[in-house]
């Protein structure tokens, strides 16, 4: 180890019962806190509200802003598995490696495979409500 590092932490004592729900609580929060950081999940949390006023404007009806709200979590659950792949491919190949790549190229599929379905569904709930009226 060298002088500029700092040593490593030790790993925290594993914890049960109603204690690990709080401690779980607490490391989603700071995922939460590590994702803002990320662009791309910001820009998911403003194109939220957009999304429901797009529902809003085409009528939708309650089942419509549920399942829209299902989607908009499983793309933010995806961004998260997305950003961990990057942080753990960032730490292990600091130098350009071709699976570095594939693992960041495949994490960003995943994610547009999602933000696909998030249009399709707005898109279907359009058709519906104009092509009805």
């Amino acid at each position: 180890m060298t002088p500029d590092e700092t040593p490593p932490r030790p790993k925290p004592a594993p914890v049960s019962g109603i204690t690990h729900v709080f401690a779980a609580a607490g490391y989603s929060i700071s995922g939460l806190r590590r994702l803002w950081k990320e662009t791309a999940f910001r820009h998911i949390i403003l194109a939220a509200p957009v999304c429901m006023a797009v529902l809003a404007l085409a009528n939708a009806r309650f089942i419509d802003y549920c399942l829209m709200l299902i989607l908009l979590l499983a793309l933010v659950a995806v961004e998260a598995l997305n950003t961990a792949i990057e942080c753990i491919v960032d730490h292990l190949a600091p130098d350009w490696q071709e699976y570095a790549r594939d693992a960041k190229d495949l994490g960003s599929l995943a994610t547009l495979c999602l933000l696909c379905a998030n249009g399709i569904f707005i898109g279907a709930v359009l058709i519906r409500s104009f092509a009805l009226t």
